[in-house]
């Protein structure tokens, strides 16, 4: 693809070669090792601390030496996520890149520009020799997709900078000045299993082809797989009698699952009336998610008795198919103060059964604690009324939006001269790492955009490359004018 700004190319250069590298969530090692080779390959002082994070030290340009340090952030890791027909390896294999017209996308799997748009554009920063700009350090945390370990291991005095740049946005044309809080619940139900009823087959009913995507963008009401399968298992029960001997779906908690499949025990002789019975609700699906997945479909299959010598019991299954149906997923709460905001809301992100247990993960979402609890407490109820049990982990701040930021004044400004209209700007239902920052680091000035990504956390992962340059423009005039 000819691309015409130069500095796109060479952004892009750099994504390719980090893309090379493994780096799911809590496997940045490699990637790590690469980023400090890296800055000794290119004479820049550089140091790791003892979670992971990198920091990569840029002297200032001519005449800016006496100016404030700059901190240009983003994350090493990326959400791994693949199509079900994709054999790739996210611990060895490099990502394949796909040149789609005015995107780039990969092949069959995530993309990794959230975040390692960040990570080149901060080292084409460092190497750019017209770029005005004071001292820059570039910070490079590990984890953030999972538990923010990278934020939350940030030690005093590991950074001097008191003006940070996040480009962990996802739409170009937006200054995010705040995002929301966050939290992980662990659900556990003990299952009771019994001896395979005489005369049952086995099924294995797969739900899939749902478009997912990134849980902050939670209000795109897209299919969530795990309580379509619900649906499925329920609109089953009702017709005819099974046992559960096997539940799995979803895989990243902040990923809406796209994925599911259920494997039952069910008389011989209702076989047909279950698959009609399937039929019957993929046809109401296709009609309600039509404009949302359209490729959503419900498959049966033959399955092997031999792989499940149990199974549950009716009673136990039935308590399970009402616990997924009750579990919330999607918007909880609408902003009373920002139209058509979402305040809170809970991603139903997986579920399995695993050593005669159902674990099942849930993810909240608010600005606001009380809000945060209540969810959580919400979800934990349902559980419990079920005759399980919650633990919850995880749990990171929100960014509280500061109008009266400095920095933000002087984004506002750049944008507008540059491009001759005001940027937009917001608050984020997805949680950024500045929240914890704050927190970890008092008394820090932040901003956060970036490039325009569509459907991060799943295969169609797709970052718009006209938007790269516009983002580069604006980072490298931003820099000039905090002098």
């Amino acid at each position: 693809m000819n691309i015409e700004h130069k500095k796109t190319v060479e952004i892009l250069k750099w994504f390719e070669e980090i893309n090379k590298n493994p780096r799911c969530s809590k496997n940045e090692k490699q990637i790590g090792q690469w980023l400090m080779a890296w800055a000794e390959n290119h004479d820049f002082e550089a140091r790791q601390d003892k979670v992971g994070n990198v920091l990569i030290k840029v002297p200032a340009s001519p005449g800016f030496e006496e100016s404030a340090p700059v901190i240009i952030q983003g994350h090493q890791d990326m959400v791994c996520e693949k199509t079900p027909d994709s054999d790739h390896d996210f611990s060895k294999d490099p990502i394949g890149l796909v040149y789609d017209g005015e995107w780039l996308t990969a092949d069959k799997t995530t993309l990794g520009a959230d975040n390692g748009i960040a990570i080149a554009m901060g080292l084409a920063a460092a190497l750019d020799k017209d770029l005005k700009h004071p001292p820059l350090e570039l910070l490079f945390t590990v984890d953030e997709e999972t538990a923010g370990t990278g934020a939350f291991g940030l030690e005093p005095g590991f950074v001097k900078g008191k003006r940070l740049i996040n480009l962990d946005s996802e739409e170009e044309g937006i200054l995010t000045i705040g995002s929301a809080g966050g939290e992980k619940s662990d659900h556990t139900l003990l299952l009771e299993y019994e001896t395979v009823p005489p005369g049952y087959i086995s099924l294995t009913i797969k739900a899939g082809g749902m478009a997912g995507g990134h849980s902050a963008d939670i209000h795109h009401e897209k299919a969530n797989a795990l309580k379509v399968l619900g649906r499925v298992l329920y609109a089953v029960k009702e017709t005819v009698d099974f046992r559960l001997a096997n539940l799995e779906g979803g895989s990243a908690d902040n990923a809406v699952p796209r994925n599911a499949e259920a494997v039952i025990y069910i008389a011989a002789e209702n076989d047909q009336k279950a698959r009609d019975a399937v039929s019957q609700l993929e046809n109401v699906l296709h009609m309600e998610f039509k404009n949302t997945d359209p490729d959503l479909k419900l498959t049966v299959l033959n399955g092997s008795k031999e792989d499940y010598p149990e199974a549950v019991t009716a009673e136990c299954t039935e308590r399970v198919i009402q616990l997924i149906l009750a579990v919330p997923h999607g918007i909880y709460a609408m902003s009373t103060e920002v139209e058509h905001f979402v305040e809170t809301s809970n991603n139903f992100a997986s579920f399995k059964i695993e050593y005669r247990q159902l674990k099942m993960v849930t993810m909240q979402r608010s600005p606001l604690e009380s809000r945060l609890d209540d969810v959580g407490r919400h979800i934990a109820s349902v559980v419990k009324l079920a005759g399980g049990s919650t633990k919850n982990r995880d749990r990171y701040p929100g960014w509280q939006a500061n109008m009266k930021s400095l920095l933000l004044n002087q984004s506002v400004g750049v944008y507008e001269k540059l491009f001759g209209k005001k940027p937009v700007v917001e608050t984020t239902h997805g949680g950024l790492e500045c929240g914890v920052i704050g927190e970890r680091l008092p008394g820090m000035d932040m901003i956060s955009f970036g490039p325009t990504i569509k459907n991060p956390h799943s295969p169609d992962e797709k970052v718009h490359i006209g938007s790269i340059s516009k983002v580069w423009d604006f980072l490298a005039a931003l820099l000039e004018e905090l002098k």
